[in-house]
């Protein structure tokens, strides 16, 4: 009768941990050049802004100057600036709360009840180049004695601003589980008590997310203000544009205005961090 005879057990294989360690380091190291990328533009606008022209324009100069001030100073105390800001707020804000509120309900419907054509009607309205409107709009809404007003401005970014909330809507509200909201009406809710009780609260994080995003755009857009506003009503981007003339650039003053119009977005992407995160994370896996 022949022994058996058992193989040595062979040392666990270190290849795959090793691998795994070179692909960690390759993710971190794309994730360190993608920032980098990013950020660069970033912080040489933070730096050029406490910059004289003459440094701004010299390469030689790099990161390592003497700050001033001065930029800051005459950009704040010129008023113009503070005033656009003003005014961007605050059609930013309206437009953001209005659109919300007609686009989250809107979006609620065509989740929960299949509404297929509207949802194509959404799309289409999202994907339609705004400046093919600019001439009807600004005929109508000179017609009406409304060009160079807040509405006028609040009402266009509206048309990009609804589409763009209900887009992002349809799919948090189509992931919600249909049998919370029939258990509520099984206790004597409404459709819309439903709603406004038990989708709504589940869907904060996109709500979040979709406005966040809808007041960024509102922020941004240049192409309203500069057609639409006047002196009174103009936003930052016109007043930034108005740094650059013809014959010169105030670069120190373009961006020292730079950084102030990014601080309040800024500040609320800080603030929305975590609904923003939830959001599209939920956004991600739904649908």
């Amino acid at each position: 009768m022949s022994a058996t005879v058992t193989p040595a057990a062979r040392p666990p294989i270190a290849q795959p941990a090793r691998r795994r360690r070179h692909l960690a380091w390759l993710r971190g190291t794309a994730i360190g050049l993608v920032t980098l990328v990013f950020a660069l533009p970033l912080v040489w606008m933070f730096a050029a802004a406490f910059k004289t022209n003459l440094q701004v324009t010299d390469p030689s100069v790099g990161l390592w100057f003497t700050p001033t001030l001065d930029n800051f100073r005459s950009v704040v105390e010129a008023g113009q600036i503070v005033r656009s800001m003003g005014n961007s707020l605050l059609v930013g804000v309206v437009s953001t709360v209005l659109s919300a509120v007609i686009a989250v309900p809107a979006a609620w419907a065509v989740g929960r009840f299949g509404m297929h054509r509207t949802g194509s009607l959404i799309l289409v309205a999202r994907i339609v180049p705004a400046i093919s409107l600019l001439v009807p709009w600004y005929y109508l809404f000179a017609q009406m004695g409304l060009v160079g007003s807040y509405t006028v401005l609040i009402l266009s970014h509206m048309f990009v601003s609804v589409p763009l909330i209900m887009w992002i809507m349809i799919s948090f509200f189509a992931g919600l589980p249909v049998e919370l909201e029939e258990a509520a009406r099984t206790d004597g809710l409404s459709a819309f008590g439903a709603f406004w009780r038990i989708s709504l609260p589940l869907a904060a994080p996109g709500t979040a997310t979709a406005s966040l995003l809808a007041f960024v755009f509102s922020w941004n857009n240049f192409m309203f203000a500069l057609v639409f506003a006047d002196d009174r009503t103009q936003t930052v981007p016109v007043t930034l544009f108005n740094f650059i003339s013809y014959a010169s650039t105030d670069w120190g003053g373009l961006m020292a205005a730079s950084t102030l119009i990014t601080v309040p977005v800024v500040i609320a992407a800080v603030l929305g961090q975590k609904y923003l995160v939830a959001g599209l994370t939920s956004g991600a896996t739904k649908g």
